[in-house]
């Protein structure tokens, strides 16, 4: 009787167990491609997350941004001292509901150089990289996170300061 009920008990503990585990991973899952509502106010500007590849259509914004991928990335790795910190390059295309295509590249710093810009303005709307992860480190470098970038933008009416939270 005594193994029946450890028996019993240890499979109890295996169902809420992997019942936990099913619902952590659903709620950290970003769909591939998804209708985001966003807020357009100042005080609500938040951050919007594209994993490389992505697809999505803002309805707020009436526009599909698609994340095509980093076409630089010369970040100064982790526990690496460098002359020049460097500068990630998103390629974001953007399509308005009445507009054709168009390809943006965003950098992580403004460098006029070099030619980088950290937003652009389309249809009405300035776009703005805020982030972009993974940062590359000493051991893998930049070429080991083809694949695996993920950015996050900000979009706020064109003229308005494009202050952070």
């Amino acid at each position: 009787m005594f193994h029946k009920t450890i028996i019993y008990s240890l499979g109890i503990w295996s169902l809420i167990n992997c019942s936990t585990r099913n619902k952590s991973e659903i709620d950290h899952k970003v769909p591939a491609t998804a209708e985001v509502k966003a807020n357009t106010s100042m005080k609500d500007k938040q951050i919007i997350y594209f994993n490389e590849g992505e697809n999505r259509f803002l309805k707020d914004y009436q526009m599909n941004v698609t994340f095509k991928g980093i076409s630089e990335d010369s970040r100064c790795p982790k526990d690496v001292n460098c002359i020049w910190a460097g500068a990630a390059v998103a390629q974001v295309e953007v399509m308005g509901t009445a507009t054709r295509p168009m390809t943006l590249s965003l950098a992580t710093t403004d460098n006029k150089g070099r030619n980088y810009s950290t937003s652009a303005e389309f249809n009405g709307y300035t776009i703005t990289l805020a982030e972009v992860n993974p940062y590359p480190t000493a051991a893998e470098g930049s070429k080991a996170l083809n694949g695996k970038y993920r950015i996050g933008i900000m979009i706020s009416k064109a003229g308005e300061s494009s202050t952070r939270k």
